[in-house]
This record gives structure tokens, sequence and C-alpha cells, in this order.
């Protein structure tokens, strides 16, 4: 079997550094923006050029705000960052039985592959797959039919685990099997309504729904 892991939410908790780096970026460009960082949590997972676009109403500032979030996610916010509980317990497990796993994630993969090696989990996967700077595979249906095809897997054996409705969007247009985190940032509703195949409240229940 091949699983397909989301970074933000799935793997590791980015809240601090996402939202702190968020709020500098609103500041720098003369935005207040939410006062309680729980009204700043549905940026954590999608693309972040929509949710700028959404918190500044337009696509100009919001190309500008990306840009000035990642002067500060680079070099700060990139580390305030937790893994998960028991993650690295459920993927020596997954590892162990000869599954092929990958990383699959809309943050760019320059640094998701920063962060997968600061919690020093690269060795556990066999390919990190993000998307490049100027937004191309940031839409996870585009990315995983990419995964599918680089990797020449088939897709009713690969399964995408993550906490957000895009994550399972992009499995279910690409046939592939799901699985909703609810310890992330996504409800139970969010991932109901995106068509997930099965639900896990704690990362150590993947050794059981897999």
């Amino acid at each position: 079997m091949a699983i397909c892991f989301d970074l933000d939410g799935t793997l590791t908790d980015p809240k601090e550094g996402i939202i702190g780096s968020i709020r500098y970026a609103l500041r720098q460009l003369g935005y207040k923006g939410p006062t309680n960082d729980r009204e700043l949590e549905w940026c954590i997972g999608p693309p972040l050029l929509a949710s700028f676009e959404k918190l500044v109403g337009n696509l100009d500032d919001a190309k500008i705000a990306l840009d000035v979030y990642r002067e500060r996610f680079s070099e700060v916010g990139l580390f305030e960052n937790e893994i998960y509980p028991d993650i690295v317990e459920v993927l020596s497990k997954f590892s162990a039985d000869g599954n092929r796993m990958f990383v699959a994630t809309s943050k760019p993969t320059i640094y998701a592959e920063r962060i997968i090696n600061y919690f020093q989990l690269a060795d556990y996967f066999e390919t990190i797959f993000g998307s490049e700077l100027d937004g191309m595979r940031s839409d996870k249906t585009e990315l995983l039919a990419w995964l599918l095809s680089k990797k020449q897997l088939s897709a009713a054996d690969t399964v995408m685990v993550g906490d957000r409705s895009h994550d399972i969007i992009g499995a279910v247009n690409n046939e592939m099997r799901s699985v909703g985190v609810l310890y992330g940032y996504g409800s139970k509703e969010e991932l109901a309504d995106a068509g997930v195949n099965q639900f896990c409240e704690h990362p150590i229940q993947l050794l059981d729904i897999l």
C-alpha cells in the first residue's frame, strides 16, 4: 500500500508559525485582521494565496502579503511547529510493514522538506511532494495526480491522509481512498461533506484504520 500524508494538521501542528506569519504580513500591509487566533485557523491547510485574498479583499495585495508572509515564515515560522503525539510510532510501524509513504502538501516543497528534516522524519518518506513557490500544484487534486503519475502508483492501492476538505476532494477526484484526521484543523462536517471514507480521532488509530 502507498500512503500519502498531508503535512500541516496531519503530521505536525503548525498553528503558531503560520498564524504568527499571517499576522506579520497583515501588519506590514496595514491590515488589522482578526484579534482571536482561532479566527485564523481556517487558513491552516488550504493554499495561502486564496486565504490572503479573502483576508485582504483583493488579489494584488494578497500576492504582496504572501511574499511578506514568506519572509518571516522561512526564517522563524517554519520552526514554530510541533509534531503530533505518536506520529513517529505510526510512521515507524508503517515503514517496517513495507508500505511506501509520501508527503503530499499544498505547502511549497522547499518549506516542507525543511520541516520534515527538522523533525527527523525524512527517512520514513520516499518523496516529499509539495507545490512550487509560484503556486503550481498547490491544488490537491493536481498534486495527487502528479504524485500518482510520477511514482506510477495505482489509485486503488493508495490512500490520502489529511485534515482538510481539499485533501479529501483531491483523493476523491483521483479515485483514492481517504482518511480524515479529526485532531487537525478540519471539522468532521467539513470532511464528511468532502466525501471522506473514514475518520481518525488520534494518530495512533491510523495503525488500525490502515
